[in-house]
C-alpha cells in the first residue's frame, strides 16, 4: 500500500496540469485593501475591482489601480480555452456589447450578470451593455482603450482583453464576510456551450456588492460565436474557512488546505485534499482529516458515512494504514476523498461541501469537493501521506 502514495502523488499531478492547461483560474480581492474603487456608501455600497486577463504575465497578485505595480488578478479559469493569450490581431480590437440574459441566466444565488462583451475588430473605444443602462452622451464608459505595440487594444490597467467578457456583481447576504466562486457559461446563438469561465471573489463584507469579471480566452477549433451567457454556479464560504493554495500569503493557521479538482472513472471519483505548512514551525499530522459533509445551504448531511478510502475502492491512493507525520516548513502533505456514484433504490445525495479539520484542535476549512454520492451512503478517506517532493 505505501507504494501507492507516489503513484497516486503522481496521478493527481498529472490530473491537475491537464486541467490547469484547460482551465484558468482566477481570483480577486474585494475591498479598499485590494486596490478596488468604492461608490455610494453604507452596507449597499459597491466595489468595483479591476480584472487583469491572461495575456499579461503577472499572475497570482493582488488586484491595483496601478497598471505600472504589476500587482492584479489571477487570470480567470476558462475551461475549453488555453492560458495564453489570442492571437494578435492585424487592426487595433474594441469591445461590443451583447444582450444580457434574463431570469435565472441573469441573476442567482446573490450574483447578477451586468454586462456581456465581445472583443472585435474595429474602432478604438469601448462600449459597455449593463444592466444599469447605457452611458450618456459623450461620457466614457471608464476604462480607457490603448494600442499596444503589437496591435491588441489595452485597457486602463495595462491589461490585453480576452475574446468574450462577462461582468457580474455578487452580493453577501450573509452575517459575515464570505468568499464566493463564480462559474459562467458561455453559449452560442443555439443555446449551446462554447466555453465556461471561473472567477473567486475573496472577502466580500456582510451587506456589500462587489463587481468582477470572467473571461473566455481564445478557443481552439473553429467554435461558435458567444451569444449569451449563464450563471452555471455559485459556491459560498465564510472568508475565515476559504481554501488556501499557493498563491497567497500564508493563513493565520501556518498551513495552506485545499481541494484538487479530482478525477472520475467509471462512477468511481478521486479527489486530493492537499496540505503545506507555510508557517515557521513543526505542523504534525496524526491520522486522518475529519470531515463533515455540507449541502449547498452549508447544513450537515445525514445518513451518510465517513469510511476508511479503502472501503470504497483500493489503488486510489485513499487506502494505507494512518502515521503521525512532522510537517517541517515547506513540505507537504496529501488524504485522498473518494467515493461512488452509483444511483439505485432511494434518493441520492449531492453535497457541494466539505469541511475539513486537518488534525485535532486545527481551524477547519470547507472545500468544494462536489460530492455526488448516488445512494451509496458512503464518503471514503485516506490517511494524510507526506508528499515527496521531486525536485520539479
Amino acid at each position: 500500500m505505501n507504494g501507492a502514495v507516489p503513484a497516486r502523488g503522481a496521478a493527481v499531478a498529472v490530473a491537475v496540469t491537464a486541467v490547469l492547461l484547460l482551465t484558468g483560474c482566477g481570483s480577486e480581492q474585494a475591498g479598499p485593501a485590494a486596490g478596488g474603487t468604492r461608490t455610494g456608501g453604507g452596507p449597499s455600497s459597491v466595489t468595483a475591482d479591476p480584472l487583469c486577463p491572461s495575456g499579461e504575465p503577472r499572475y497570482g497578485a493582488a488586484p491595483t489601480d496601478d497598471p505600472s505595480a504589476g500587482t492584479v488578478p489571477r487570470p480567470p479559469r476558462n475551461t475549453t480555452a488555453s492560458p495564453a493569450s489570442p492571437a494578435s490581431p492585424a487592426s487595433p480590437m474594441s469591445r461590443r456589447p451583447l444582450p444580457l440574459p434574463t431570469g435565472t441566466a441573469a441573476a442567482r444565488d446573490g450574483v447578477r450578470i451586468t454586462a456581456l462583451t465581445a472583443l472585435v475588430d474595429g474602432s478604438d473605444q469601448e462600449s459597455r451593455s449593463s444592466a444599469e443602462g447605457p452611458t450618456r452622451d459623450g461620457e466614457h464608459s471608464g476604462i480607457d482603450d490603448r494600442t499596444r505595440d503589437d496591435g491588441r487594444s489595452r485597457d486602463r490597467h495595462g491589461c490585453t482583453p480576452a475574446l468574450f467578457s462577462a461582468d457580474f456583481a455578487v452580493t453577501n447576504h450573509e452575517p459575515s464576510a464570505m468568499t464566493y466562486t463564480v462559474t459562467l457559461g458561455f453559449l452560442s446563438s443555439s443555446g449551446g456551450a462554447v466555453g465556461t469561465a471561473e472567477r473567486t471573489v475573496v472577502g466580500v463584507g456582510p451587506g456589500r456588492t462587489v463587481r468582477s469579471a470572467a473571461e473566455l480566452g481564445a478557443v481552439p477549433g473553429d467554435p461558435p460565436a458567444v451569444a449569451g451567457v449563464s450563471i452555471m454556479k455559485v459556491r459560498g464560504v465564510p472568508a475565515t474557512e476559504a481554501p488556501a493554495n499557493g498563491d497567497g500569503p500564508c493563513p493565520a493557521s501556518g498551513v495552506r488546505l485545499y481541494a484538487d479538482q479530482g478525477d472520475a472513472a467509471m462512477g468511481l471519483r478521486v479527489v486530493g485534499l492537499h496540505l503545506e505548512n507555510c508557517g515557521p514551525g513543526t505542523y504534525r499530522l496524526d491520522g486522518r482529516p475529519r470531515l463533515r459533509i455540507l449541502d449547498a445551504d452549508r447544513k450537515p448531511v445525514t445518513g451518510v458515512s465517513i469510511v476508511r478510502g479503502e472501503d470504497i475502492a483500493t489503488g486510489t491512493g485513499a487506502d494505507g494504514t494512518p502515521r503521525p507525520l512532522a510537517l517541517h516548513p515547506g513540505e507537504r502533505a496529501l488524504a485522498v476523498l473518494t467515493w461512488r456514484n452509483t444511483t439505485q433504490a432511494g434518493t441520492a445525495v449531492d453535497a457541494p461541501y466539505v469541511r475539513v479539520w486537518p488534525a485535532p484542535g486545527a481551524r477547519p476549512v470547507l472545500v468544494t469537493p462536489e460530492l455526488d454520492l448516488g445512494t451509496t451512503g458512503k464518503l471514503g478517506v485516506g490517511p494524510w501521506k507526506r508528499v515527496e517532493d521531486t525536485g520539479r
